[in-house]
């Protein structure tokens, strides 16, 4: 570090310690973190108020804020090494409020996501949501990701399950948006404008969701398609969704993501099923009776399909983890299309995986839309096969989104991809509400 930078980095340090202790401030220390979005100061606030502090004197003196909470989404976005202040919910834990009778829950944003469902879980009940690493990733990540997994089929996405936030502006001004009730229609629903958001627009310090009753029963059915016919997947996942059925994912897996997870290296539908035992059985037996003649079935019970699940949460990339330097590159996507389309978007896959020395593990939600890429390899080969999946699926209407990738191949291309025709609109709303620019730079749609 150069010397006028550890001057500037220590000036820093004698301002904050007017705000927090000593012992909850940290100097950067060390090689940079080689997905960025660090801090030369890291701070650990445990109150509003503390949050509120920090934010106005950034905003007063020009200071740059990065945001973090359990990490995992360290390499989502921004082409900044270290921001001034790195500022850590890792204090911000706990539940606020829960009303059992009325299935809310109002807890602070830095509260890891497997801690609230252990403590849910206790009373019968749990969040609607699915998300990678849940010992890592916390509410507020999840939240300001907008995160979702293959049973957003069933479960919708974060937006679906909050219903308020208490959110703190860059000039230091808390606000509350939504309520504490489900059946909140007053005003405006402010929760989207920051849901989704990625920390641009304010800190998010509590979350108020609504919770859902822990399933009676829950199976998972491994459908495999040995002869890969992805028009014979189409079918099938037509009369499933055509049906009477409801599933709370039907996700479709590449052949290597399912012989990671299955052992069995061909297509595979996942489909999970969440009731009491005998609808579930009932939903089972119609799987059965409609399967295609080739493909095979494999029925997995309650504890072996949550063991399939806790497997599956941990194959993305964890920014929080420890990044040993290597010459593969590890990078996660994003892609959505019409719902369908996943099948064009596997197809694509698989193609690009046969013509490249890379390995690529996928999955896509045939009722949502919503598709998972991990692709590894080379530097060179990661970036183009990011080119490749954006320039087929934009073909197809769809968007590609990079979710995890190293800091110095981020600076390279455009994370969010082109800036939508609505982007005026984005741009004037991260203006009207942080004008200087002191949160997540870069860290959202269009370098906002």
């Amino acid at each position: 570090m150069k010397r006028w930078e550890k001057t500037v980095q220590t000036d820093l340090l004698v301002d904050l310690k007017g705000i927090l202790p000593e012992e909850r401030m940290a100097e950067e220390e060390g090689e940079i973190h080689p997905l960025g979005n660090g801090g030369k100061v890291t701070v650990y606030p445990e109150s509003e108020e503390e949050i509120a502090e920090i934010l106005r004197y950034a905003n007063t003196h020009g200071k740059k804020i990065s945001i973090v909470g359990g990490g995992t989404k360290r390499g989502f976005g921004g082409v900044n090494e270290s921001a001034d202040i790195l500022l850590s919910l890792a204090n911000m834990i706990g539940i606020v409020e829960h009303t059992v009778g009325d299935m809310t829950l109002t807890v602070k944003a830095g509260t890891p996501f497997k801690d609230l469902q252990n403590a849910l879980a206790a009373h019968n009940q749990k969040m609607a949501l699915d998300v990678n690493w849940p010992g890592y990733a916390t509410i507020g990540g999840v939240i300001a990701a907008n995160d979702s997994g293959p049973k957003r089929l069933g479960y919708g996405s974060s937006r679906d399950a909050v219903i308020g936030l208490r959110v703190i502006y860059p000039d230091g001004t808390i606000i509350r948006t939504g309520g504490k009730v489900v059946k909140n229609v007053a005003g405006y629903d402010m929760n989207k404008l920051f849901i989704g958001s990625m920390g641009t627009l304010g800190v998010i310090s509590e979350v108020t969701l609504k919770l859902r009753p822990l399933p009676k029963y829950e199976s998972l059915v491994l459908l495999r398609f040995p002869n890969g016919d992805l028009q014979e997947i189409r079918s099938f996942a037509i009369k499933v969704l055509d049906s009477m059925m409801e599933p709370v994912a039907l996700e479709l897996l590449n052949p290597l993501l399912a012989e990671k997870l299955t052992g069995h290296h061909q297509y595979t539908v996942a489909i999970s099923f969440e009731d009491n035992e005998s609808s579930v059985h009932y939903q089972e037996d119609f799987i059965h009776k409609i399967q295609p003649e080739k493909s095979q079935i494999d029925i997995l019970s309650q504890k072996n399909a949550q063991a399939f699940w806790d497997q599956f949460y941990q194959i993305a990339p964890n920014g929080a983890a420890k990044f040993t330097n290597t010459q593969t590159i590890e990078a996660a996507l994003k892609i959505g299309v019409v719902n369908l389309d996943v099948l064009n978007v596997l197809r694509e896959v698989q193609l690009l995986q046969d013509s490249h020395p890379i390995s690529i593990l996928a999955h896509g939600g045939l009722g949502h839309g919503l598709c998972q890429v991990i692709v590894k390899g080379s530097s060179e080969e990661v970036l183009s096969a990011i080119q490749w999946l954006r320039n087929s699926v934009e073909r197809m209407g769809g968007y590609v989104v990079v979710k995890h990738l190293p800091l110095i191949l981020r600076q390279k291309i455009e994370v969010w991809g082109k800036k939508p025709s609505h982007f005026f609109l984005l741009e004037g709303i991260k203006n009207k509400i942080d004008p200087n620019g002191i949160l997540n730079q870069g860290r959202f749609v269009g370098g906002i």
